[in-house]
């Protein structure tokens, strides 16, 4: 059989002991991916720097025949397959340490739509938070905004009802593979994300089962998506807590939505405010605006012809936006080769000169 890049790609994903750090630790070290495929074990331990015993346990030949599989069923059934460096892939995951490497997505929405909001919670969701959760939603309409959730009962479910009925795009990310729902109740909101423009997104190729380990998996793909979560109701355990921590370790912004502290439903929220790991959500107008979203009438940009001549580490990092537009600042600091701190007392100087504004996800863009 001959084989195509994208069946590499697909069986890299699947490989035993092989997941999205150390495969693409190994991209960078091989020469090829079909390499990794056909050389014996001892040549590959010599290019790679890893033990024979690494590559000899690996069903090559069953990942193969297995992507195969995924790729017809992918073929029939409308379904994308978007390897982590596809001009398609969500960039937002690629700045994750252990981003996939595969998607597997229905739907032609736009991944790399400028804005995205998680929107989390209990599965014991009460009025208040599904109407917390429909003032959220209809506040983002216009405002280029996708949502993003987990597809479960609760929150979830009702992030992408209001989504739907509001004709704001959403995005569900799935515990297990494209060829089965879980929970299959929600069935319904699915077929409508897809009819609205939304999409599902799996990591999960399938035959994968909706299996305890998958959630926390499903969880980092909903918080690496999105520049912001907002955590709607939680209790003081459960998924939407496990999202939240993912996006505070990825950089993102996270709120709570506080409640009365009686409802168990409230506690986890309350308890992410009290503990500095999620802003208070005031409501939509003030979380727009801390994520540099809101659109008041603004002044009209200053004559940057007045301003004194940049400097030359200014002028770098102007280039670098007018090249790149929005930028996570870290990434700035890693692609000039300079030290944090020196990045961010510039930005702070190009920022008092209004050269440049913070937007969501501790990213920076010029001011237009």
């Amino acid at each position: 059989m001959i084989y195509t890049e994208l069946h590499y790609q697909t069986a890299l994903s699947l490989l035993f002991g092989v997941g999205p750090i150390r495969g693409k630790e190994l991209i960078q070290k091989l020469e090829s991916l079909e390499q990794l495929f056909f050389d014996e074990p001892k040549s590959l331990s010599e290019s790679s720097g890893y033990r024979e015993d690494f590559f000899r346990v690996m069903d090559r030949q069953g990942a193969l025949d297995t992507a195969e599989e995924i790729i017809r069923f992918n073929e029939k059934n409308q379904v994308r397959s978007l390897y982590f460096d596809d001009k398609d892939f969500p960039y937002r995951l690629n700045n994750c340490s252990d981003g996939p490497i595969m998607l597997y997505v229905k739907g032609q929405c736009d991944l790399n739509n400028s804005r995205f909001v998680a929107l989390v919670g209990t599965r014991d969701s009460t009025s208040y938070g599904q109407e917390v959760c429909h003032q959220i939603v209809e506040s983002f309409q216009g405002q280029g905004i996708t949502t993003v959730s987990g597809l479960a009962y609760g929150i979830d479910t009702w992030a992408h009802k209001y989504s739907v009925d509001l004709d704001v795009k959403t995005i569900a990310g799935l515990a297990h593979g494209h060829d089965r729902l879980y929970p299959f109740k929600n069935s319904s909101i699915a077929r409508q994300i897809l009819e609205k423009g939304g999409a599902l997104i799996s990591e999960f190729p399938p035959g994968t089962n909706p299996d305890r380990e998958n959630f926390p998996k499903r969880n980092r793909i909903v918080a690496g998506m999105s520049d912001a979560t907002i955590v709607v109701e939680s209790k003081t355990s459960g998924g939407s807590l496990i999202t939240a921590r993912l996006a505070n370790d990825y950089n993102r912004d996270v709120f709570a939505v506080p409640g009365t502290i009686t409802k168990e439903t409230s506690k986890g929220c309350n308890r992410l405010i009290a503990t500095d790991e999620a802003h208070l959500f005031e409501g939509s107008e003030a979380f727009l605006r801390k994520m540099g979203w809101a659109n008041p009438k603004r002044k009209s940009a200053p004559q940057r012809s007045l301003f004194p001549e940049l400097t030359a580490q200014e002028k770098l990092i102007i280039e670098l936006l007018r090249k790149t537009g929005k930028r996570p600042v870290d990434h700035i600091a890693i692609e000039l080769s300079q030290a944090m701190s020196t990045i961010q007392s510039t930005l702070f100087m190009l920022e008092m000169k209004g050269m440049i504004r913070a937007v969501g996800g501790n990213r920076v863009e010029l001011v237009v």
